[in-house]
């Protein structure tokens, strides 16, 4: 039985939106199934944007403890977007 998508890390969240993105972008999956691949793709893109923001909070907070002070830094992910 497969994990409910709100449970999912992000590398699996990511990895199961690649799959579905390559099969979206394949134009052999019929149209039914193509909107049901697309929710759940919408749904998994939303848990993906959830952890990398708790990240991104962690660190500001690390980054806090750290220095001692506030002082917050642009996060870079190394993709262009």
């Amino acid at each position: 039985m497969e994990a409910p998508i709100a449970k999912l890390s992000f590398e699996a969240a990511l990895g199961k939106l690649e799959s579905i993105v390559e099969s979206m972008e394949s134009g052999e999956v019929p149209l039914a199934e193509l909107l049901a691949k697309f929710e759940e793709g919408t749904k998994l893109l939303k848990v993906c944007e959830g952890r990398l923001k708790d990240a991104e909070l962690k660190i500001e907070q690390l980054k806090k403890q750290k220095d001692g002070g506030i002082g917050f830094e642009k996060f870079e992910t190394g993709q262009e977007g």
